[in-house]
């Protein structure tokens, strides 16, 4: 224990008639896994950790498992040590709490796979140039009834009888979200049938990584209380536009928000400017983490305000990098990017991780942000695109990971034993899903993300 003692949190717990805390981490398969304990083996978890073996780092979408060097024998055993800063009470629910888990070899060494502590990694190596980040994601999903079907058949998007159609519901979930510490910003009916999107407050990266586990499993549990199941999936019907994940960030250095108040483009600051130039720069072979799975492509298309070409924009929602300025009495706090490209299959913790390594990279790389781009960029004729240098993020999943294997970028970031076995995950969801059809994918990978 490093900050609260073990003491301090079972005993609060014990008060609040919690009897068991769900552990979770989230997986190379972008799958949050849980182990879970009474709440009188916290304390022995704080210090020991809670066993789960090693293949667990090449677990598939699907639950099979493949391999990877180090994780390639039934042999090993983690440790899963949860944080005791970042424990959660279940809200409108009886008896359970939630934490993150850190991954421990036996030894109490940090697994080098511990996507959890990447993230921590890179907010150190931003912290020593004196920069912070703060971040948040932005959830779509899907309300379904008990027999699979979407809600609000006939009802317009954005439309009030789409949300008044599930008001009680939404009721119930802000509470629980408040009654757990998150803020929520607003909520409303989306573009597709059945979709909702809610949006919360920003976070530092690791804490924003753990809120987004956190609300998804609250969506879930409110939805099933009032007889809804929800999905996170980018594809619930196919052909139609699917849910996305995006993320929201803004990088401070001194108590300044780097995204404004500067001499570069849109006021951003010359630090501001290098640190999203270096994002822009390695969106494209970055793109097996942003759009992960054999469904992600589905969603990623022009013209579905997914983000699909690498790109940025002032409030411009086809662009890969959206920049939103606030309006002005709150700008100085407010100015943030957007990260548009992502959906629900992603690992949050590689992902806030992975924005934070490319930023500093394009700082040491001294690189400054090109003109935005203020049309859809599939509008603009190939010789635009390729003038501006601009092109498709990724069209397939196969194409994401050929992109990331060729980058030296992403395995030094990474670290061998983490890009070695997420590489690994993701040839082998492209092996067990080629021969199906996009409606048998759909409906297997439907319920699967949280």
């Amino acid at each position: 224990m490093q900050q609260k003692s073990a003491e301090q949190v079972v005993e609060k717990l014990r008060r609040n008639g919690v009897r068991l805390i769900a552990c979770t981490f989230v997986d190379n398969a972008g799958i949050t896994r849980v182990k879970t304990i009474p709440v009188g083996k916290l304390a022995g978890a704080f210090e020991n950790g809670i066993g789960i073996s090693y293949v667990f780092a090449v677990f598939g979408i699907n639950d099979d498992i493949t391999s990877s060097p180090g994780f390639d024998t039934p042999s090993g055993d983690m440790r899963l040590i949860p944080d005791s800063e970042a424990v959660v009470m279940a809200a409108h629910t009886s008896g359970w709490a939630w934490a993150p888990v850190w991954q421990y070899d036996q030894e109490l060494n940090i697994m080098p796979i511990c996507q959890r502590d990447f993230t921590r990694r890179m907010m150190e190596k931003a912290a020593a140039r004196g920069i912070t980040f703060k971040m948040t994601y932005e959830v779509e999903f899907t309300l379904l009834d008990l027999q699979g079907q979407p809600l609000a058949s006939g009802l317009s998007s954005y439309g009030i009888p789409k949300q008044i159609l599930v008001e009680d519901f939404l009721v119930a979930l802000v509470d629980a979200l408040e009654s757990q510490g998150i803020s929520v910003a607003q909520l409303h009916p989306e573009y597709a049938l059945g979709q909702y999107e809610i949006s919360v407050g920003p976070r530092p990266p690791v804490a924003a990584a753990d809120q987004l586990v956190l609300l998804r499993q609250t969506i879930l549990r409110i939805a099933q209380q009032h007889g809804y199941r929800a999905s996170f999936s980018p594809v619930v019907i196919p052909g139609e536009v699917g849910n996305g994940c995006h993320i929201h960030f803004s990088a401070w250095q001194e108590g300044r928000n780097l995204f404004t108040g500067g001499e570069g483009p849109e006021e951003t600051t010359a630090t501001g400017s290098a640190i999203v130039a270096g994002l822009l720069d390695r969106l494209a072979e970055m793109s097996a983490l942003w759009a992960p799975s054999v469904i992600s492509y589905e969603r990623l298309q022009p013209h579905h305000w997914a983000g699909a070409y690498t790109c940025w924009g002032l409030e411009n929602r086809e662009a890969a990098i959206r920049m939103v300025k606030g309006t002005l009495p709150i700008r100085a706090k407010a100015a943030n990017f957007e990260l548009k490209s992502i959906d629900g299959t992603i690992n949050p913790y590689l992902v806030a991780g992975g924005i934070i390594a490319a930023g500093l990279d394009g700082l040491e790389r001294n690189l400054n942000l090109p003109e935005p781009i203020q049309t859809d960029p599939d509008d603009l004729s190939e010789a635009e695109r390729e003038d501006r240098g601009i092109r498709r993020i990724a069209t397939s999943l196969p194409d994401a990971v050929a992109k990331m294997e060729q980058s030296k970028f992403m395995r030094t970031v990474l670290g061998n034993p983490m890009y070695e076995s997420y590489l690994a995950v993701k040839k082998f969801d492209i092996e067990s899903y080629q021969d199906k059809s996009l409606e048998e994918t759909a409906a297997d990978l439907l319920w699967r993300f949280c």
